[in-house]
């Protein structure tokens, strides 16, 4: 079988701004030839909602609530819906469509690499299943969620593994019904929702982070080349995105 040579890069916690734009800083010099395909893994701090890119802003999030609160609010260049980072683990898969792990299918990508994820949840003690479109479950409940986007020749996808869950914050945070229906929707999401530590507490994040590269390694056939950090050019590309794009009212307000 083939074996493919991967950067694996861990960022540690960072503002919801960088994240995005290292994210964008790396497919953009994928796409020029001057990064290799690369596999991210990173936290939120300070936490932060992010909004799909086809999303309206302020019909999806309170954004009072999280000013009063210190969460950042970012807009993503992939699609899906509104995200409160806190408690998780998040990655990113950067490479050329071109490379065979890519494919032509959105959805076969998709369900590749998404097994990654589940191999890593079997490496923790986790029974877990990938339900289409981009779902992972444990025990019928959702504890991944994931999205892709294709531009520049380059395939960006990235996703998240729940750590914990605290959905009275995150229901202050984004649009919801009522109050009165509140109790009732909350209750339906943590029938829906779980989190790596209600189902496995002692787990760690660089435990999972570990689990995390060891899972996509096994089930992509990766070799795995560790740095520390982005190149030079990436951190100054990333700077500049999370300034003058992702930290923009332009960028965050448009649809």
């Amino acid at each position: 079988m083939d074996r493919y040579p991967f950067r694996l890069l861990q960022t540690g916690f960072r503002n919801g701004f960088y994240n995005m734009g290292l994210d964008e800083a790396i497919l953009q010099k994928s796409a020029e030839g001057g990064s290799p395909p690369t596999l991210r893994l990173y936290g939120w701090e300070p936490a932060a909602v992010s909004v799909g890119y086809f999303q309206g802003l302020e019909e999806e999030v309170d954004l009072e609530a999280c000013a009063l609160r210190g969460i950042d609010v970012v807009r993503r260049i992939s699609g899906g819906g509104a995200v409160f980072h806190k408690a998780e683990l998040t990655y990113s898969l950067i490479m050329p469509v071109s490379h065979p792990l890519a494919g032509a299918a959105v959805q076969g990508s998709y369900e590749r690499f998404c097994a990654g994820i589940v191999r890593a949840l079997a490496l923790l003690g986790v029974e877990a299943r990938f339900a289409p479109v981009n779902d992972i479950l444990a025990g019928g409940r959702k504890i991944s969620g994931n999205a892709q986007t294709r531009r520049m020749g380059c395939v960006l996808q990235h996703g998240t593994i729940l750590l914990d869950l605290d959905l009275d914050l995150m229901f202050r945070l984004l649009r919801v019904p009522p109050e009165k229906t509140r109790g009732r929707l909350i209750a339906g999401v943590k029938n829906r929702v779980t989190s790596l530590r209600a189902l496995r507490p002692a787990v760690s994040f660089d435990e999972a982070a570990s689990a995390l590269a060891e899972g996509f390694g096994e089930v992509l056939s990766l070799d795995f080349v560790r740095e520390e950090a982005p190149t030079p050019e990436e951190e100054a590309a990333a700077l500049d995105l999370a300034a003058n794009k992702f930290g923009s009212r332009d960028w965050l307000r448009r649809r």
